[in-house]
Order: C-alpha cells, then structure tokens, then sequence
C-alpha cells in the first residue's frame, strides 16, 4: 500500500501514522511506503534552510514501514508538471521496494491523477474539508479539481465525519469511519513535564493555525487568566507571525510539537483543557482527535461548540465565545482535581476497532479493482 498523506512522518501522530500501526498490526504481510509532504526546495532556500534529503527511509525494525518526501523544486506556477513529479518520485520508491499492484491510500488529492494513470486499486479518505478552509485562489482551485477527480475515479470512499459524508456523500457511496483513540496510552499516569509553567495550566493541544483558532478569544482569555492561571499551546505552530504576536503578547506559552509519546503528561498535568475554536463551515468537517483523547484523559474540558465535543457531556462542557472565558474561570474556581487521568466516561472508539472497518474498506477496494 502506499499511503499519500498530508503530513509526514514523524513524532507529532496523527490520524494517517496511529491507523498504519494499526493496518499493520491487524495485517502482518502488508507493507506500507508513507509519502510525505513534499519538501518544498526553494522555500527552505528563502528560509535559509539546508533541505533534508527526503529519500526512502525505513521506519521502525520491521522491514514493512517505509517513508519518502518527494522534492518540489519550484511553484507550479513556473513548473506546471510539479504534481507529475512529485508522483514520479513516490512511484519510483514503490518500484524499490518491489511495488507491482499496490492499493493507493490517498489523503492528499494532489495524487488523484495517479488512480486514472495506473489503474491500481484506490481508497479515497477524506479527514479535513480543505474546499471550505481559507486559501490562495489558485490552491483552491487546484483542490476542487483533484477532490472531483477522486470522487470520480477511486473504488471506496472514507469519510471521518458527519458534515463530510454529507458533502461526499452527495456524489458517490462513502464509508463513515470515525477517527479513534488509544485509551491505555492516555490514562497510564506520568510525571509533570518539566517545561510546563508553574501553577496552573489551562491548555490547548493540537495545530495551532488562523483558520482553526479563535485567536481574538484566546487573547481573551489569556489576558484574563493572568495571575491565575496560564494559557499554554502545545502543537504544531502555524499560526501567522501576527496572532502568534497577539497571544503572546496577552500572557500564553507556545510550546510547539512534542511527540505522541509525552502527550499524556501535559493533558493529565492540566487544570483545563480549552478548545477555543472557531464555529465555521471548515471546523464543522472536522472529526477533531482531541475530542476521543479528551475525553480518554479525563480532564475537566471547555470549547466552544464545535463538531465532536458538542455531545461529549461531562467533564467536558460547551460555551458559546461570548461566555467562554466565564465558563473556564468557573472551571478554575471548583476544588482542583489531583494530576492524572481522571474519571472514564463511557467507551471511546478505539483505534484498533476503525483499523478493522478502514482494512475492510481497502480489501473491497482491492477486490474491486481486480475484478475483471
């Protein structure tokens, strides 16, 4: 299989790196090669960067995980056959490793192309709605043409959430499967990590971006935690150098990526767990992993009423922007709770359990595509 992903592999996990250690758990004679995103050459050259080198690399002592980041030399604007390379690239890795008829998982529509060219069997899944997400004109552009090109050429469909089976579902049939979570990695008990500020911590985990987060309402509340309490960001930084100014500026800390395997200890060592999205079209598509590993953790929870926490109930509660700093000093005025996991509400889908439905979606591709 090889796998097109909208991240690469490393120690931040996601959806796509949790549910390939599943795959290949359930499934001990598959093989799996991640393609990356590309590395973008020019840009790290701007940047003042030395590129990494991208090439096929083995990931993990098994000999069935491998990776590549193909290379994107220039903008597409000046090199119209970019996405015909990158393409090339991850293919000629495949035929390393001795790919002949590999079943193409594909979460970056940038490869749909691929699925007409060669023919092979084809899942696309779908985990963010990027049609409604904010961008350049031509990017959009580029990304309506590919997510129409898929639903019209791959054998199976996977969606992660409501809003986008509605969407999806309005072309061709699409498979529900709903991300998962890792319950016994959450609640095994850890220490205080030592780059936590003193006192208390209210805490947000996840991708940091302008598109996602209310940034006016985490200036909000961080201004308004102060003396009391701090506002600490731990993930993947995206945001503008303008809202990563604002919400530093009010008092937050931006601790950047941490691996998944020191993820526990920051939400089992917060006071709150804060989700201060935006309510827009974009977060609506989502199905937020932070939702399942929330609730696993069990931590006391506030977010605005965004899709995945809305139902989630107790410890978990939902404010609207406009009482959203009340509902977490409201929080923070309750007897605090001893570190570690707390109370387990009800039974979070685990990811072993949407491996099993996504490797049946992939099997009835396979079968699919080599019907005659």
């Amino acid at each position: 299989m090889i796998c097109f992903s909208l991240e690469p592999w490393n120690e931040v996990w996601r959806r796509n790196q949790l549910m390939v250690t599943e795959l290949l758990r359930l499934r001990p004679e598959m093989r799996v090669l991640f393609a990356e995103t590309p590395i973008d050459v020019l840009w790290a050259a701007r940047q003042g960067q030395r590129p990494t080198s991208g090439g096929l690399r083995r990931i993990g002592d098994t000999g069935r995980l491998w990776a590549v980041a193909p290379r994107k030399w220039l903008p597409r604007r000046i090199r119209p056959g970019t996405d015909r390379s990158l393409a090339r690239q991850v293919l000629a890795a495949g035929r390393t490793l001795g790919f002949e008829r590999p079943l193409l998982w594909i979460n970056d529509c940038t490869y749909a192309p691929l699925v007409r060219r060669t023919g092979w069997p084809s899942v696309y899944d779908v985990t963010d709605d990027w049609l409604l997400a904010n961008g350049e004109p031509r990017w959009l552009e580029r990304q309506r043409a590919n997510d129409a090109l898929a639903l019209r050429d791959v054998d199976e469909v996977v969606v992660c959430s409501p809003a986008l089976a509605e969407s999806r579902g309005r072309r061709r049939p699409v498979h529900v499967i709903t991300n998962g979570v890792d319950v016994d990695h959450l609640r095994s008990p850890t220490e205080r990590p030592a780059d936590l500020p003193p006192g208390r911590i209210v805490l947000y985990q996840g991708t940091l971006s302008d598109g996602r987060l209310d940034i006016g309402l985490c200036v909000s509340l961080a201004r308004t935690l102060s003396g009391r309490a701090t506002l600490v960001f731990l993930g993947p930084n995206s945001l503008s150098k303008a809202a990563e100014s604002e919400v530093l500026e009010a008092g937050a800390v931006i601790l950047g990526s941490r691996p998944y395997a020191a993820m526990p200890a920051y939400l089992q060592h917060a006071d709150v767990l804060v989700v201060p999205h935006q309510v827009i079209p974009f977060t609506e598509s989502l199905d937020p992993i932070k939702a399942r590993e929330f609730q696993a953790v069990g931590r006391p929870v506030v977010a605005t009423p965004v899709a995945g926490f809305r139902d989630l109930g107790p410890p978990s509660e939902v404010a609207e922007p406009d009482a959203f700093v009340s509902a977490v000093e409201a929080v923070l005025d309750r007897p605090p709770l001893p570190p570690g996991p707390g109370e387990l509400t009800g039974e979070p889908t685990t990811w072993a359990v949407q491996a099993e439905a996504f490797l049946a979606v992939m099997d009835r591709a396979v079968a699919t595509g080599d019907a005659p």
